[in-house]
């Protein structure tokens, strides 16, 4: 039995613990010598530093730039104004981009890099033979509007926002309406959603758009974060929650590290202690629903209708259950509540209007604990009261057919009400913060953010939302860009693409950048016209196949300068679909609840469970959904060797994909059953060398024995688990 992990299990290695601890020791040693003793911005009555003009003028806090694409040499080597940034930048290192892909290599990098899934023979037959001098982007719109395309990239979206499907911690309970969050984010990619939108829907999906159950089961963004069944220190688990929530959207949204601030200023970063607890008092108020219906005003007029009919009709028969079950209920809660310290018993027995937002907040979080219908359906019943209990519910049962389906329900958020819980920097309770953004992106022209309640909101988020969201923010459209980037090319042009601070790595190609957020916006911040402009770029079908030039060895062996495109792994989720994929076993369905691993649908649709995850995605370094991803590790170890070579499910893909191979060639002829093992693997036919090399294989003992190996070592091999 493999042993539960806790949310630090993110940290995996122990150089990676060892760099983290260094960091902090580091960190606190330079915040002695740099913090001045002057007073800074305003804070809750203790030193902080100054926010200068300096720092203002950091290259992620400027506001962004209005490059026009630079003049080149070999103009006949670009396509647009991405390859003039590039090429720009390698002229002037006297470097040299390299070929273009052939047409094989480009279908199956493009398939994958959009999908997730290999090309089909027929598809690369298709692309190779088309000849029009827009056959290329003709591929790239058709992949484009493919509904595996959201399938695809809504994985990138859910490693950044944590998402699971369940609690964390030993019990790791499951989540069953979390998947809501996952179908909304494919729908919305497929939709192509203005990322402004996209945001504003997850940050605030309930106060700007009511009325719309997609914004609802948006504000899931906002639930995705661990809980512990059986945590008596409620306001602690609630200060976790805040603090999750606050963490995931400076990483992910801003591309600021702002749990450092958190304890102290932070030590590189202009960052203030108030400014993370201003960022968290935006979600002060947030209160987690699991009862919050998605549907709308008249799905849930005509549910309330029908629910009122049933009501009437089975009122004494439910008012006799009742009788029967609430003794039960109300000793299991008196019994729960116990186990709370008193001052939260205090709490939990006041009446609901005598409760401060924050102590309803708190109530609410316990009550899971105390009776949750949804966990506990069935009370226990004294056994002298079990014959007339299961006669009411026979007759109960019997009104069914009047009975309204329930209405769907996913995990959503609201506000506590119109008036929001005090924010304060710990130790300093005396003196409540406002909700802000960081100092240093201040603008003294704008003035405060606007914050307008309603009768059941306080519109903080809503105002939060906004301000992400605006055009003139210089962090939020370099940031996903950046994200876009690195997911074509395995490297942002910030290398850190969560971190834009003094700790991460300053862009490769500045002017880039922003003329790529500039050109985002201005189209509607539109991630289908971003890719398209990515990859029908020179600069994305460059080949991955060239030797290193002497010069890039000396200025730029990582490649960051772009003179070639790099050769990289499959992700976890795409080497189990591409097996499932070839093996003819995937099933196309889309959306719905997720299944087990050992139902051979897409791996978006499988079960995440941060304890207990599939072992193939596990071994092929699929995150754990702890915190906010942004990269994801690429280990190369003999667990996924062992696993490829002996696992059992493995093999019987292999199994299958014989199977296959034997059905799409209708011939025992070992060529043809070798030509289409390859094609199907690879997009591609044997060459001499193969072919010679695999028909001999196939001869050498019983065939369906020799083609399930030879079909195993094509899963097994580097050219069916690498893109180049």
């Amino acid at each position: 039995m493999r042993a539960s992990r806790s949310p630090t299990h993110r940290w995996t290695t122990l150089g990676s613990i060892v760099a983290r601890v260094g960091l902090v020791l580091l960190g606190s040693l330079v915040g002695l010598l740099l913090v001045p003793a002057s007073d800074g911005a305003a804070s809750a009555g203790s030193k902080h530093r100054q926010i200068t003009e300096a720092d203002r003028a950091f290259w992620s806090f400027r506001p962004v730039a209005n490059p026009t694409p630079p003049s080149i040499k070999n103009e006949s080597w670009c396509r647009n104004d991405v390859d003039r940034f590039v090429l720009a930048r390698l002229e002037s290192e006297e470097l040299t981009p390299a070929p273009e892909a052939d047409r094989t290599a480009l279908i199956r990098r493009a398939t994958f890099d959009l999908t997730g899934l290999p090309p089909t023979p027929a598809e690369v037959d298709a692309f190779v033979c088309d000849q029009s001098p827009d056959a290329y982007g003709k591929l790239i719109d058709r992949l484009l509007a493919s509904p595996r395309y959201g399938e695809r990239w809504a994985r990138h979206w859910l490693d950044l926002v944590r998402y699971a499907e369940s609690d964390g911690f030993k019990q790791d309970a499951y989540r069953p309406n979390a998947w809501r969050y996952r179908d909304y984010v494919i729908r919305s990619l497929n939709e192509d959603k203005p990322y402004d939108r996209f945001v504003c829907e997850q940050l605030a999906g309930d106060e700007m758009w009511p009325d719309d159950p997609n914004a609802l089961i948006a504000t899931g963004y906002l639930r995705h974060g661990l809980y512990e069944y059986n945590q008596r220190d409620v306001p602690k688990q609630w200060s976790e929650m805040l603090i999750d929530v606050t963490d995931v959207t400076g990483d992910a949204l801003l591309g600021l590290s702002m749990g450092c601030a958190r304890c102290h200023d932070h030590k590189f970063d202009p960052i203030l202690q108030t400014d993370y607890f201003r960022l968290q008092a935006f979600f002060a108020p947030v209160l987690p629903r699991n009862d919050y219906p998605v549907v709308t005003h008249e799905q849930k007029e005509k549910y309330d209708t029908a629910r009122a009919a049933w009501e009437e009709k089975t009122e004494s028969i439910r008012a006799k259950i009742r009788a029967i079950e609430q003794p039960t209920i109300d000793a299991a809660a008196k019994a729960a509540m116990k186990k709370f310290p008193t001052d939260l018993q205090a709490i939990l027995h006041k009446p609901e209007a005598d409760r401060s937002p924050q102590e309803e907040q708190w109530a609410q979080l316990a009550m899971r604990q105390v009776y949750d219908q949804d966990e506990n359906p069935q009370p226990k019943i004294p056994a002298k009261d079990k014959p007339a209990y299961a006669n009411l519910k026979k007759e109960l049962a019997s009104y069914d057919s009047l009975k309204p389906e329930p209405l769907p329900l996913a995990l959503v958020a609201t506000d506590v009400g119109p008036v929001a819980p005090p924010t304060f920097v710990p130790g300093h309770p005396d003196q409540p913060l406002k909700p802000g953004i960081p100092v240093v992106l201040e603008d003294p022209q704008q003035g405060e953010l606007h914050i307008e309640a309603t009768a059941t909101s306080t519109g903080r988020r809503t105002a939060l939302a906004k301000w992400i969201t605006r055009a003139d923010n210089p962090l939020t459209a370099r940031v996903i860009v950046n994200r876009i980037w690195q997911y074509h090319f395995g490297r942002g042009l910030v290398a850190t693409s969560s971190d834009f601070g003094h700790l991460g790595t300053p862009p490769s190609h500045p002017e880039l950048l922003d003329w790529l957020a500039r050109r985002f916006v201005a189209d509607g911040w539109s991630f289908k016209k971003l890719h398209r402009l990515i990859m029908t770029s020179a600069t994305y079908r460059q080949s991955a196949v060239r030797d290193m030039p002497e010069v890039a060895r000396m200025k730029d062996p990582d490649d960051r300068w772009l003179w070639r495109f790099a050769t990289h792994r499959l992700e976890a989720e795409q080497i189990r679909d591409a097996m499932l994929a070839v093996s003819g076993e995937l099933q196309p369905a889309s959306g719905g609840p997720s299944v087990d691993d050992s139902v051979p649908r897409r791996s978006i649709y499988t079960k995440v469970l941060r304890n207990h995850p599939d072992p193939v995605l596990e071994a092929f370094d699929a995150p754990e959904s702890f915190g906010s991803i942004c990269t994801r590790n690429c280990t190369t170890t003999a667990t996924q060797s062992l696993l490829m070579i002996n696992g059992d499910w493995p093999l019987k893909r292999a199994a299958a994909f014989a199977k296959r191979v034997r059905h799409d060639a209708a011939s025992a002829d070992p060529r043809a059953l070798l030509e289409t093992a390859y094609r199907l693997a690879y997009g591609r036919s044997p060459n001499a060398d193969e072919r010679q090399g695999g028909t001999e294989f196939l001869k050498s003992g019983d065939i369906d024995q020799t083609l399930t190996d030879f079909c195993h070592v094509l899963l097994n091999s580097n050219e069916f688990l690498y893109v180049d």
